[in-house]
């Protein structure tokens, strides 16, 4: 069997990868290809998968949709003619015979039917939880929202018109949810869970201060605290900004307390860059990292940075050692904070001027995220929620149950990948 994968942005392209990871694992792996929709793909390049079309960067980077002047910035950027010239590639390869893992949102989806090609969908951008939670809808704040969900989900008619196609053998969705939603409109819809959480590892997924006697303990440890300022220069520098300027409020606030900040920091952002922030809000950088750093982030590249009596670790290459030995995030991010949140752990997140992590952005994501993710207007709010946090057991309680619902467990890749195999193994074309 052959297989293309498309997926339409650099989130979408590592889950698609993890997916074909395993199927290169099948006893009966399929021929692979790909097709990034949006970038350069080299999550597929990485991997030795040939691409067959066009790629090209778009100004926006992927996110028009926060912003209709970033898709019109796109269109004179040659957008038009770079999808008319995908649509072409994937049809072409569609007549020589194979079938379509199709990543992402509506426009891989609306590729993979146009292909004339059997396919299934993994539905990454969407989720029921945006409109809804298990116990009802939840409440809109302007008319806008309130026309979300006019037609019963989250999912568009003609969304799921595509989903319901006899050519579509399966749609994989990010929940439990989601799936049992669309499975009201005969849509092959799986839970199988979220790639997104794959490969994160927890060996201890609940913060410490779950214990029984966590009121002492939580006087006696360092409370540690994840920084997530997102990936894309040059808006990562400003949310790096507002995100110390709520470490300082921690500082002041919890005076009698030892804190540890991991600053899980993207490759694609300059360290200079950040070091040179640092040095003008009064942190100094040690020469060496220490044993007790290191034991916490297991880069011997990792930065150590010290203020008063607190500790910030940088680190480009230890990122899950960033979310597994935090007890919370401050996070302007998106599958960043997602993943947090999956492992049980609350994260507090301060809106940016975007054009990721916008006001809108952070609202949709407190829907997705529900009662794990804390949205405040300014960093110095930060201080009090930490400290409301810590004094309330209970809702701790119900942030570690309310993530890995909302996110899924790890293997989501490993279930897709065989359901995959099954419903397209006797598609030999």
């Amino acid at each position: 069997m052959k297989l293309l994968c498309l997926s339409n942005g650099h989130g979408e392209d590592v889950i698609a990868v993890r997916i074909l990871q395993e199927l290169q694992r099948h006893p009966n792996s399929p021929k692979l290809a790909a097709l990034p929709l949006v970038g350069e793909g080299q999550a597929y390049t990485q991997l030795s998968i040939p691409i067959i079309g066009p790629m090209q960067t778009m100004p926006s980077g992927g996110f028009i949709y926060m912003d209709g002047r970033q898709l019109m910035r796109d269109v004179r950027g040659g957008l038009l003619q770079l999808t008319l010239a995908q649509l072409k590639a994937v049809r072409s390869w569609a007549k020589k015979g194979g079938a379509i893992l199709a990543v992402g949102d509506i426009v891989p989806l609306l590729f993979a039917w146009l292909s004339g090609a059997e396919y299934v969908f993994v539905g990454t951008a969407k989720s029921e939880y945006y409109l809804r939670d298990e116990v009802g809808p939840l409440p809109r704040q302007s008319r806008a929202q309130r026309r979300e969900g006019w037609s019963g989900s989250v999912y568009l008619p003609w969304e799921r018109w595509l989903m319901a196609r006899p050519r579509c053998k399966g749609v994989f969705l990010r929940d439990k949810l989601t799936a049992e939603t669309l499975q009201q409109w005969s849509i092959p819809a799986f839970d199988l869970g979220n790639p997104m959480m794959d490969g994160i590892f927890p060996e201890n997924p609940a913060p410490i201060f779950y214990d029984p006697d966590a009121e002492l303990k939580e006087t006696r440890r360092s409370l540690i605290v994840t920084l997530i300022p997102g990936s894309r220069p040059p808006e990562a520098y400003s949310n790096w900004q507002q995100i110390l300027l709520a470490v300082d409020g921690l500082i002041a606030t919890f005076t009698k307390r030892s804190l540890v900040f991991l600053g899980a920091i993207a490759p694609t952002l300059s360290l200079d860059s950040l070091y040179q922030i640092l040095a003008t809000q009064g942190w100094v950088q040690h020469l060496s990292t220490s044993e007790a750093a290191l034991a916490l982030v297991q880069d011997p590249a990792a930065a150590t940075f010290t203020k008063d009596k607190a500790t910030l670790i940088i680190t480009q290459k230890a990122y899950n050692d960033c979310l597994l030995n935090a007890d919370l995030a401050i996070a302007m991010a998106g599958t960043a904070t997602e993943q947090f949140v999956g492992l049980g752990k609350p994260a507090i997140a301060i809106p940016g001027k975007g054009p990721q992590f916008t006001p809108a952005f952070a609202e949709a994501q407190s829907r997705l995220l529900g009662p794990s993710l804390i949205i405040v207007e300014q960093p110095t709010e930060v201080a009090g929620v930490v400290q409301q946090l810590l004094r309330d057991p209970d809702r701790l309680q119900l942030i570690a149950k309310n993530g890995p619902r909302r996110m899924g467990e790890p293997g989501a890749a490993r279930r897709i990948a065989s359901c995959l195999m099954e419903r397209l193994g006797n598609y030999n074309a």
